[in-house]
């Protein structure tokens, strides 16, 4: 029998009560086959990963400053609480975790890590902070000269100096991820092609899309990268998460990605017109398939209500005034606007031996599967093909086609706000225009889970 804490100075870890659940320890003397830090094992009261050192001292003033300072260890709290910082708590050394971010969640919704100067240190930590920005929080991070940590820094300075420090060195975690890791890539074009990755998948963990937007934005220009090459990446990574199936076996992700949105478009389109192509392709394809949507009667009641696809399709952009700029979609399209107005139904036979050529070839080009799904279901990976969530890819196709429309408008807005402030006119009314054009682009960008300019 032994101590098991012999020769190592005692933390008293508390929980959010004040109640004492357990014990840190560190040791005095120097021993390579020792743990630096002993916690007391795990109990029905203590989850290492679900307690953080200092929360109870530290919670009143975490509301009162909305704001809670991160670090690492048990010192580093007791430091800056005796220069008078007590919005601080400690992971207590783990790697965050989802329960600790979500404790800190309960009493601010703003984080600032406090990082040494220890670069293997801040590269391992980055990590675990993408899930304080999947909850939601906002992360900043500072960083203290070579050679000290909060402690040290706390045990030199006045409480003055080191909150105004704090204050000064202040940077958004996602600026400050980026400029970190653009002095390692130096010149080098392809791990300069992995930062990007990494940067868009951090913001791809944002859930707020207004944010979303804004680090977008200020990423292409640290990292000397077109906004849109950034917005394409972002929402190929969105999408993942929004049409989540069982992984199949590996190597097969990029065939199921084509199959599951199909990309059966003419090989010469313009980016412009994949929405256009999209709403053809869904026309051609289940034009005759019923959509089912629940209609409110009153405040109490409501009923369900069947449309087919094409009424739906061409219902919703005719309300809108929305046009195709493809010269042969418009003309499909049109036939049809024409069916849906005459309430006839579509025959496939109708367009595949069309007169007019062009029809008759770019409907060939979209209705010609590009890939061949094949048997996974007898692997038991079970894969849910389109025609089982049309409705959701006739909103899908819509929403998108929408947001390009007001994407042009807005444009012809900012040129109408632009002429107006040249002649020194009013431009109150342009600027509500606007903001409407935006408000309801974000709107139809969060059913996506895609970012819009």
């Amino acid at each position: 029998m032994f101590d098991r804490f012999r020769g190592r100075v005692m933390f008293p870890i508390h929980n959010i009560t004040g109640k004492v659940i357990a014990f840190g320890a560190r040791i005095l003397k120097t021993d390579a086959k020792a743990a630096k830090y002993l916690n007391s094992p795990e109990s029905d009261i203590y989850h290492k990963s679900k307690i953080l050192y200092g929360i109870y001292f530290a919670k009143k003033s975490i509301i009162a400053k909305d704001e809670c300072f991160l670090v690492e260890g048990y010192t580093d709290v007791i430091s800056m609480h005796q220069a008078g910082i007590e919005n601080v708590v400690a992971s207590s050394g783990t790697s965050l975790t989802v329960e600790q971010i979500r404790l800190i969640g309960r009493y601010t919704k703003n984080i600032t890590v406090l990082y040494d100067g220890d670069p293997a240190g801040i590269k391992a930590s980055i990590r675990g902070i993408d899930l304080i920005l999947e909850e939601g929080l906002n992360v900043k991070v500072v960083l203290f000269p070579d050679g000290d940590d909060p402690d040290s820094f706390a045990r030199k300075h006045s409480t003055y100096e080191v909150a105004d420090y704090i204050k000064e060195s202040a940077q958004d975690f996602i600026r400050f991820k980026t400029s970190l890791l653009l002095k390692e890539v130096a010149n080098d074009p392809v791990r300069k092609a992995g930062l990007i990755r990494d940067i868009v998948e951090t913001i791809a963990k944002i859930p707020d899309p207004i944010l979303r937007e804004t680090y977008t934005r200020e990423c292409s220009v640290l990292m000397e990268i077109n906004e849109q090459t950034l917005i394409s990446e972002l929402n190929k990574i969105l999408r993942k998460e929004v049409f989540k199936f069982p992984k199949p076996e590996s190597g097969i992700e990029e065939l199921l990605s084509d199959v599951l949105t199909p990309d059966h478009q003419a090989p010469d389109l313009n980016p412009s017109e994949y929405q256009e192509a999209d709403i053809i392709r869904l026309l051609l394809t289940y034009g005759e398939e019923d959509l089912y949507f629940i209609e409110p009667i009153n405040e109490r009641e409501s009923h369900e209500v069947t449309e087919k696809v094409k009424s739906f399709i061409v219902h919703e952009l005719n309300m809108d005034e929305i046009s195709f700029e493809h010269p042969v979609y418009a003309k499909i399209y049109k036939e049809f606007e024409n069916m849906v107005h005459q309430e006839a139904a579509y025959q496939s036979q109708y367009i595949v031996n069309h007169d007019d050529q062009e029809i008759l070839q770019l409907a060939a080009d979209i209705l010609t599967p590009k890939y061949q799904l094949a048997d996974w279901n007898s692997r038991n990976v079970f894969i849910k093909e389109e025609i089982s969530r049309v409705k959701h890819a006739a909103l899908s196709a819509v929403y998108s086609i929408k947001i390009k429309h007001l994407h042009k408008l807005s444009l012809q807005n900012r040129e109408a706000i632009r002429e107006a402030e040249s002649k020194n006119e009013d431009i109150d009314d342009l600027i509500k225009i606007q903001m409407q054009y935006d408000e309801i682009k974000i709107k139809l960008a969060e059913y996506l889970g895609i970012v819009v300019q």
